[in-house]
């Protein structure tokens, strides 16, 4: 078990994992309040307070969800999947190597935590979770943080059914095997994460909202961060197809907020063509802001028009690779 990996959202005093019920200390709350957080049956643990919520049930909804599952199932990102991963298997290898000498015990080394945030699902997350050959590379905990609870549902039973939930976890097993990772899904608030200061190694962000100063707090010095963007030139045809006007992908625009605090040390733009049925292209609608941005009209022609012939579009995306740089 972690101890004060995370702190409790309501107090912020330390919080200690359980399989049935998470219990902060209380030793930050002014009455000494022992804050009670249970493990769902399906494996996450809520951890957004009512306080934190802007709606009712914030997030991606039920159908989006299941529209991506289908539409990611197909292997239309899966050299997303694959070039986030292998990035982040070089950056640990890296950080292995300059952290650890030969003569040092690769059973004595520092737990190996990374945060995915925005997580959705877990298309990516499961990804990860496998990431490198040797229990010296690949990951120990991992963090999969969302807001969406129907996201967190999904990614809890796929992982609780391959047990990689964190409960699941024998660390003797493991040692001299393969390493997957053990995973804590969390719903939680990207803007108050419930992880002690400094505490994560890497940081994932796939097509989610970047928050500097919060994902600075939970790096460590020399951390790394990963964030997935769609890149100019993503989808034209189907955005053409719904908008009068297209405005291009910005996918630069928040890496100015970042400067304070992290380093850009690498970038990689992936390209692959899409060739869908009306069936998948509903699900890519559906999984996107296109859903509701386009009218109606607009979308039952595009769909109508894969009824007679796949509809062919290119998926384009941006990968940065930032390091923290030393706290100030």
């Amino acid at each position: 078990m972690l101890v004060s990996l995370f702190i409790c959202p309501i107090c912020q005093s330390p919080l200690q994992p359980a399989a049935d019920t998470w219990h902060c200390d209380g030793s930050l709350h002014p009455k000494q309040t022992c804050h009670p957080f249970d493990v769902a049956r399906q494996g996450y643990v809520n951890l957004l307070p009512v306080q934190q919520k802007k709606s009712k049930n914030p997030g991606d909804s039920q159908d989006s969800i299941a529209a991506r599952q289908r539409f990611l199932a197909g292997g239309y990102y899966q050299p997303l999947q694959t070039l986030i991963c292998q990035q982040m298997e070089q950056l640990l290898a890296q950080d292995k190597t300059a952290t650890n000498d030969d003569e040092h015990d690769k059973n004595d080394r520092p737990e190996i935590r990374w945060l995915d945030i925005g997580c959705g699902e877990g298309y990516y997350t499961q990804a990860m979770a496998q990431i490198g050959t040797e229990v010296s590379v690949g990951i120990d905990e991992l963090i999969a943080a969302d807001i969406s609870k129907p996201a967190l549902i999904e990614l809890a039973k796929a992982s609780k059914a391959v047990n990689r939930l964190w409960y699941q976890q024998d660390v003797e097993e493991v040692k001299d095997s393969i390493k997957t990772a053990a995973i804590y899904p969390l719903v939680t608030s990207a803007a108050h994460l419930p992880l002690r200061a400094h505490s994560m190694i890497g940081i994932s962000s796939i097509f989610s909202p970047i928050l500097p100063e919060a994902f600075a707090n939970v790096l460590q010095e020399g951390g790394y961060l990963v964030i997935a963007k769609p890149d100019m030139g993503h989808l034209t045809t189907v955005r053409e197809a719904l908008f009068d006007s297209v405005r291009e992908h910005d996918s630069e625009k928040f890496l100015p907020t970042l400067a304070p605090y992290f380093t850009l040390i690498d970038t990689y733009h992936i390209s692959s063509q899409l060739s869908l049925s009306a069936e998948a292209l509903a699900d890519l609608l559906t999984m996107t802001p296109y859903a509701y941005r386009a009218r109606a009209e607009s979308r039952q022609a595009l769909l109508a028009s894969a009824e007679t012939e796949p509809f062919v579009t290119e998926a384009k995306f941006v990968v940065y690779v930032l390091q923290k740089t030393a706290d100030k």
